[in-house]
Formats: structure tokens, C-alpha cells, sequence
């Protein structure tokens, strides 16, 4: 049976938009670990249904953030999420990445296998050329993460409102411009 829209899978790990059947897993699976690396604040039901509505919005508007529900046993269980925020920015071309996996399902390898299936679907879109993963260094998992997903360190973002290591992917090498066309019918040599 082929996977609905929007949907990604490695035969392990499937990737699909967030929805309603999601509220209830998510609150379960949240712990201080996810708030204190990802949301910054426990959710609530409302809360939960709130982000939910946006993420079934954006999957409509294509964009800006799109968030999938990171599932096993072909999509029936959730285990956690992965957000691609497209930098809304004209001409930039990137993207970032943030994840989670609930406490039940860590040290599996899913959240690499999530980010590699994220990022080729961003690749795949054709209007992506760079994908951030921004960590804090302290999350060594999530450093992990990054690193065994072929993200390789930018650089260290440190001012009044952020401290983070960048990771980046490039999964297009801009193109180049085309040579300017040879002078007075001169073919080159």
C-alpha cells in the first residue's frame, strides 16, 4: 500500500504530518528531558491541540514549519517528533531541524534515522540547499544525533539571547553562474 502524502519511511522509522490521534501520545511522552531541550515548558491538552491545529495549517500552507510525528510498527506508534522550519527569508534557501524522542523510545537510533529521512525529504523539496540543527552543547545525545546524520559543525553562537552549536548539511551545492559567452567569437582554448 503506498504512504499517504507527506509521509516518509526507512522501513523502521515513518515520518508523517502530526494529527489529532497524536494529542494523547504526546502528552504521555513528554518528560523534563523534551521540555528542557525542546519546548521549554510542559503542554497541556490545550496546548497540545493548539500546536497540533497549527502543524495540520502549515502541512496545508506548505510552510512555514512543518512537523512530523516520528512513528514505528508502520506508523502506529508514536515515539516522537521532528520539526523542518523553512527559513521564510526570500532566496535563503535553508532550513532547520529540531527533534525529540519520547523516553520509552531513546537510545534506539530513531531520532538519526528521523533526521536523515527529514533531510532528504527537505532535499527532495528542490527549494533547500542547507539544513541547522542548532544544540546546545550540553545535549550530547542530540550532538550525537547530528553528527551521526552527517551534520558537521558551523560554528558557536553565543550572545544575550542564544548558546548554541550550529551543525549544518548541505544537501545542494549552490549553482554556479554560467561563464560569461566568449569575447569578439573567440572559442576558447
Amino acid at each position: 500500500m503506498p504512504l499517504p502524502p507527506n509521509t516518509l519511511s526507512d522501513d523502521v522509522v515513518v515520518l508523517s504530518p502530526l494529527g489529532w490521534d497524536d494529542v494523547e501520545p504526546h502528552l504521555e511522552g513528554e518528560d523534563a528531558e523534551l521540555v528542557r531541550w525542546l519546548s521549554g515548558g510542559r503542554g497541556s491538552r490545550a496546548t497540545v491541540r493548539a500546536h497540533v491545529r497549527r502543524s495540520i495549517e502549515r502541512w496545508a500552507e506548505d510552510g512555514p514549519k512543518l512537523c512530523f510525528g516520528i512513528r514505528l510498527h508502520g506508523g502506529a506508534v508514536l515515539a516522537g517528533t521532528i520539526d523542518a522550519d523553512l527559513d521564510p527569508t526570500p532566496g535563503s534557501r535553508r532550513a532547520g531541524l529540531s527533534y525529540g524522542i519520547y523516553p520509552a523510545f531513546r537510545r534506539q537510533g530513531l531520532a538519526t534515522r528521523a533526521v536523515r529521512l527529514a533531510s532528504r525529504y527537505l532535499a527532495e523539496r528542490g527549494d533547500v540547499d542547507r539544513i541547522w540543527i542548532d544544540v546546545d552543547r550540553a545535549n550530547v545525545a542530540s550532538v550525537g544525533v547530528a553528527r551521526r546524520s552527517g551534520f558537521r559543525f558551523l560554528r558557536h553562537v553565543d550572545d544575550d539571547e542564544q548558546d548554541f552549536d550550529r551543525y549544518e548539511l548541505i544537501v545542494r551545492a549552490p549553482v554556479a553562474p554560467a561563464p560569461p559567452p566568449p569575447r569578439h567569437g573567440r572559442r576558447p582554448s
